[in-house]
């Protein structure tokens, strides 16, 4: 009896405590948690990470707003990022370590309360990029779980 109430608590524990290899969502949290996470002052994103005017310069890590897709020049992609996804918790820190490629936009979408894009682009899996036009279109999409690096971002880039 002891050992099968452990062997239940331990269950429930591994599943509480990130994300599952096929991508399903295993949390408490509600789905409409807004993002936790905000740029750190020392981040390359941090005086930008609100900017949605027209002079959004291309090459930053941005959090995702209405409108800053049209608003941005260059190349633009879609992280969709939830906070309690270990995956996609290492490929913000290397983002925000290291800072988008020269020309290439990041913006930071929020998985879990942004279903209206995730509907948009097709997204079904945290940590997917998608790459947009000026219009934003989606060009192109690839899923990052298994190499959630910007090396991996950049050899997704169409």
């Amino acid at each position: 009896m002891r050992t099968a109430l452990t062997l239940v608590a331990l269950t429930a524990m591994l599943a509480l405590t990130g994300c599952a290899s096929n991508g399903a969502l295993i949390t408490d949290e509600p789905a409409s948690t807004p993002m936790a996470s905000a740029p750190s002052p020392t981040s390359p994103a941090a005086t930008e990470a609100t900017q949605t005017g027209p002079d959004v310069a291309p090459g930053a890590y941005l959090d995702y707003a209405d409108g800053v897709i049209a608003a941005t020049e260059g190349a633009k992609v879609l992280f969709f990022h939830a906070s309690w996804c270990p995956k996609c918790r290492a490929l913000d820190e290397e983002l925000r370590a290291q800072g988008a490629l020269d020309g290439l936009t990041v913006f930071k979408v929020d998985y879990d309360s942004r279903t209206d894009l995730r509907q948009q682009y097709e997204v079904t899996l945290q940590t997917t990029v998608v790459f947009v036009d000026d219009a934003g279109e989606k060009i192109s999409s690839t899923v990052l779980y298994e190499d959630p690096s910007i090396a991996a971002l950049v050899a997704a880039m169409p």
